[in-house]
């Protein structure tokens, strides 16, 4: 039985759930604005290219894909997110910390060291993600949900825009110098500050946890228990595999662009690293306002999937225009990033709060693993994609923005698919409004 608590107490644990995937953010992004490093593997010590950052890249979907995700996903709903958010929060500081530990150190398997805790980091990562969904699906059941999973990417999110600015000016740009492995470590030190504030918070948040919910396990009725079962219940539901598509394939065209963004606007656009680091920094800096404000609407007014289909829209003509735009001006990019901001905004705040409505809660913790597993299966393929078609003779920033294009189009058309079957299906209340 759940206990009553004060008004502010969600308010509270959220701020303490968000905390940590400002730090899983940024330090998962803390290279994107100054991957131009990489594109010789004479300009740092540490002597990587553009085929070892994507391979490092590609790293944090390696582990949720070959069965981490649903396997933990799975403890998750059993041990409840207490036990499980511990574990997976602990394992995302740990592969943080190998990276930053490979990076500093240099050698020929700096990059095989940093791949391997970028695997164990993104597995953390997209878990503790997982545990902070679930959580905030219980503690707002009844409540503002959108606009909570709203102001959580909006925080999250910062992470990422803080860290496409301030890398910048942590290894500043200068012509023909060789930076150290100290000056390349710099973005993985102050993530390294970042986690232990996060550690910090996630205990308060246990503790906070601990005294609304005393059941330890997962769900809060003995009649809810979580049975293995249950999570082949997830894999027959088709609108999973809807939510799937649209996730991995919109997802991977905003996510796999970022990691490669100062590569493809500075040539695009004809712009220096700390312009392009502003300007893709717009990505998550509009998501800060207005994915709290999308997910309110959603709450009040209903129609999440007409959000997801208008968002995949503004994606792909993000895309377009950062493929066809006339070559060395600016305002094109510029106008991408708010056309994109826009997008990477609207999907997500209808998208995440749709999940709690087409599962059981008991079983709600392995369906966000899933989808976070198909997620990672798209970014792995897109990011390794990416980089070796940037790395080639033939390779230019046009090429891999047709291949983005390509991929919100196949968005595009999965949420089309999905707000149909909203509409077959209107007692799953996808398109009702929250609240």
């Amino acid at each position: 039985m759940a206990k009553s608590l004060p008004k502010w107490a969600p308010w509270l644990a959220l701020l303490c759930l968000v905390v940590p995937m400002f730090a899983s953010y940024y330090f998962d992004d803390m290279f994107s604005s100054i991957s131009y490093l990489f594109q010789d593997a004479g300009l740092t010590e540490l002597g990587w290219n553009e085929n070892d950052y994507g391979r490092y890249t590609s790293g944090y979907s390696v582990l949720c894909i070959f069965g981490g995700l649903a396997l933990f996903g799975i403890l998750l709903d059993k041990w409840g997110v207490r036990v499980a958010g511990t574990l997976y929060v602990g394992m995302m500081v740990a592969g943080a910390g190998l990276v930053t530990w490979a990076v500093l150190g240099g050698g020929k398997q700096s990059s095989t060291l940093a791949y391997a805790g970028c695997m164990v980091f993104g597995l953390g990562s997209e878990m503790a993600g997982t545990v902070v969904n679930r959580s905030i699906g219980r503690w707002f059941k009844d409540g503002a949900m959108a606009f909570a999973m709203g102001l959580h990417l909006a925080i999250a999110r910062l992470g990422t825009a803080f860290a496409l600015v301030i890398s910048p000016k942590l290894v500043a740009e200068q012509s023909g110098h060789v930076y150290s492995l100290a000056e390349t470590a710099r973005p993985a030190l102050v993530g390294m500050g970042l986690m232990a504030v996060g550690l910090i918070l996630w205990a308060v948040f246990v503790a906070l946890d601990a005294k609304r919910f005393p059941k330890s396990g997962g769900t809060e009725n003995k009649s809810d228990d979580f049975h293995f079962a249950d999570a082949l219940k997830v894999l027959g539901n088709k609108n999973f595999w809807l939510l799937g598509l649209l996730c991995v394939l919109f997802y991977s065209a905003i996510i796999a662009f970022k990691k490669f963004a100062g590569a493809i606007l500075i040539p695009r656009f004809g712009i220096p690293a700390e312009a392009a680091g502003w300007m893709v920094s717009m990505l998550p800096f509009s998501t800060v306002v207005f994915a709290p404000l999308f997910g309110a609407m959603v709450d009040k007014l209903g129609k999440g999937t007409r959000w997801m289909i208008i968002g995949s829209v503004l994606a792909l003509a993000a895309h377009l225009q950062l493929a066809f735009a006339p070559a060395g001006v600016p305002f094109w990019g510029y106008l991408a990033m708010v056309f994109l901001g826009f997008g990477y905004s609207l999907v997500p705040a209808a998208l995440w709060p749709s999940v709690p409505k087409i599962v059981p809660d008991k079983i709600l913790g392995t369906t966000f693993a899933l989808l976070y597993w198909v997620q990672n299966l798209g970014l792995l393929v897109f990011k390794r994609l990416a980089g070796s078609i940037l790395g080639s003779e033939a390779g230019t920033p046009v090429t891999v923005e047709v291949m983005f294009s390509g991929l919100c189009v196949a968005a595009l058309v999965a949420a089309v698919l999905f707000a149909r079957n909203s509409r077959k299906n209107p007692g799953l209340g996808l398109d009702r409004p929250n609240r």
